[in-house]
């Protein structure tokens, strides 16, 4: 199988394999042989095969591959108050701090509104960034929103089924109640894929439940866990493979448009 790159930027596809940790040079030649190695979309079973590793998508048991050793993917758990951008005209705290922790220019996937907590990925991976931020790619993300008023379930109904905004329909895949109301207050946990501007505030409005708090609890197959308000860390290489099988699938089409912020 041949690549459009030059041969000079090539090496031997057990050895890029083995350098990023996937496993010894002669596990991934049995893997080859196995067909369940891709590069491009192509099963890669000749063992003499040279790929570069800056340009070609690997993948193992259907599974991308980080080959790049310099890249970062990294989780923050964005506090409220902290706005989602490097810098803020209106000098509020952005995430220059934790960039300057971090030591390395990365940027943020998509957006949290100021004050909304939880999950933000932060990478330096320019290609991966853009296609998770693209509207064509249907990321799920759970959020945990505190509400006023007891939510009851004909309006959590509502939310899946659709609710009008000015600037269009909006859809939760899913919502439900997180335990009991409480002191005239409800928990809702929403799962949607949408990106458009302050989607969440604006669908629990609509449905006469003003957003109290809110926060982002996953995106796509990362999940906050126990990492508290302003912490960060980076990705396990399971997570990177898991963002980056899902940077790469074919996005679908889909109705939503180009958007700001996430929430």
């Amino acid at each position: 199988m041949s690549t459009d790159h030059d041969d000079t930027d090539k090496e031997r596809l057990q050895k890029v394999l083995s350098r990023a940790g996937v496993a010894s040079r002669r596990r991934v030649e049995q893997l080859m042989q196995q067909g369940r190695i891709t590069v491009n979309g192509e099963i890669a079973d000749e063992l003499g095969m040279r790929i570069n590793p800056a340009k070609d998508v690997v993948a193992v048991n259907g599974s991308v591959v980080s080959l790049d050793t310099e890249l970062r993917y990294i989780m923050l758990h964005k506090p409220s108050g902290v706005v989602s951008s490097l810098s803020d005209e209106q000098g509020r705290p952005d995430l220059q701090t934790y960039i300057a922790q971090i030591g390395e220019r990365v940027f943020n996937v998509g957006r949290l509104d100021a004050d909304t907590t939880g999950l933000l990925l932060l990478t330096n991976d320019g290609e991966a960034a853009h296609r998770l931020a693209h509207p064509s790619f249907e990321v799920d993300k759970v959020y945990v929103a505190t509400v006023q008023g007891e939510v009851a379930p004909q309006a959590l109904a509502t939310l899946t089924s659709g609710v009008e905004l000015e600037d269009g329909l909006a859809r939760a895949d899913r919502a439900k109640l997180v335990g009991a109301p409480r002191n005239g207050k409800s928990i809702v946990e929403l799962v949607l894929h949408s990106g458009r501007n302050r989607i969440v505030r604006r669908m629990l409005a609509s449905i006469g439940h003003p957003v109290l708090d809110l926060h982002r609890r996953s995106f796509g197959p990362l999940h906050l866990g126990g990492l508290k308000p302003g912490q960060w860390r980076d990705l396990s290489r399971l997570e990177v493979s898991s963002v980056l099988t899902l940077a790469h699938q074919d996005p679908s089409s889909t109705e939503e448009h180009s958007h700001d912020h996430d929430d």
